[in-house]
């Protein structure tokens, strides 16, 4: 009898195409438009942060993907903060084969900086083992993750991996395995440079009515 062929693995580029043809079809990520984001710069695709996970099969499938590249690694607990990050990091714990606990850290804004902050109750996890994931949905200038890992090492703990949906920046950089489902920056301009407003393209979004993406950090 002959044997199974293997499985011919796909190429990431042309992954990636495929996942960001996924989160466009279900509204996530919106091209061909005009839009003023709150910095005022204009853009013509971004990603609509508040929809990411309002598809529950959707944010199931999108935590299984970060939880089959991180398969391998022995992870103990699964933190994120924020609401939409949380129901993801909920779907990585469930998928993830080590069954970590699913844990999440609040966020504030001090002196203009982010803080984060652990729930005192979660605190015992860590001496029944540190080895965290950190779960965040969009990734732009990775402040909050950069807080996270302060928090884990305040804690004793072992960061083994930063997971995403959506990486705006490559420049963003970590010590630490970082894997997303997406790694796309989109061009904005100023009003005066805008090609949209030169071909007279009427703006067709505006942030203050719904999109997070003029937000400085995530």
């Amino acid at each position: 009898m002959g044997s199974r062929e293997k499985p011919v693995p796909i190429d990431e580029e042309i992954l990636e195409r495929l996942n960001r043809g996924i989160l466009q079809r279900t509204g996530v990520y919106r091209t061909n438009v005009h839009i003023v984001l709150r910095s005022g710069r204009h853009t013509s695709e971004y990603v609509a942060k508040a929809l990411v996970t309002t598809e529950p099969a959707f944010t199931e499938g999108l935590g299984d993907i970060i939880a089959t590249h991180f398969g391998r690694y022995q992870v103990d607990l699964v933190l994120t903060t924020g609401y939409g990050a949380g129901l993801l990091g909920h779907c990585v714990a469930r998928a993830h084969p080590a069954r970590p606990r699913f844990i999440f850290a609040t966020k504030g804004k001090a002196g203009g900086r982010t803080e984060v902050a652990l729930q005192p109750e979660y605190r015992a996890f860590f001496a029944e083992g540190g080895r965290v994931l950190i779960i965040e949905d969009i990734l732009t200038t990775g402040e909050t993750v950069k807080q996270l890992i302060k928090l884990v090492d305040s804690m004793g703990g072992q960061v083994v991996g930063i997971g995403a949906i959506w990486r705006r920046s490559g420049r963003v950089k970590f010590k630490y395995p970082v894997f997303t489902v997406v790694t796309r920056d989109f061009p904005t301009y100023a009003p005066s440079e805008c090609p949209m407003c030169r071909q007279g393209i009427p703006i067709t979004e505006n942030p203050e009515h719904g999109s997070s993406e003029g937000d400085p950090e995530e």
